[in-house]
């Protein structure tokens, strides 16, 4: 998790959240942050932009099976989506996303009983510095 927050920390005028994928063996394959205001794509969530990347670079093409996807912040539904449709074999996040969050918070995609493939979760994992970025960077201070 400390990786994928440095990550983060690199997302400049975007929302800081940092996601980072792992090879079965714990091998860094990708590391992205958000990149839709430097893109201007709805789609470029640092998960997304992570498993593109890794699927280049991973032996099995686009099944990520048995890797581990670090993110800071709760998985939204297009995210959640992809990471099941990716097989990623373990999710791992940091803070909750009450708003958005579809691995537990608002919805539960990852965990769908209907899906073929459901990955395992581990949450809160250093969330209070996941959510610091966060209130950092929204804090009503910033002049964004």
């Amino acid at each position: 998790m400390r990786r994928a927050l440095a990550v983060a920390a690199e997302s400049g005028s975007d929302v800081p959240i940092g996601a980072v994928v792992y090879s079965p063996d714990g091998i860094e394959l990708a590391a992205a942050h958000n990149l839709r205001e430097a893109t201007g794509d709805p789609t470029a969530h640092a998960e997304l932009v992570a498993l593109r990347r890794a699927a280049e670079v991973h032996g099995d093409g686009w099944r990520l099976s048995d890797c581990v996807l670090v993110v800071t912040v709760e998985p939204c539904t297009m995210c959640a989506g992809a990471i099941t449709l990716s097989r990623i074999g373990t999710v791992v996040f940091g803070a909750w996303e009450p708003k958005t969050g579809a691995v537990g918070s608002l919805w539960d995609v990852v965990r769908d009983r209907r899906l073929a493939h459901r990955p395992q979760v581990y949450s809160g994992v250093l969330e209070a510095e996941c959510a610091a970025l966060l209130r950092g960077f929204f804090s009503p201070t910033d002049s964004r």
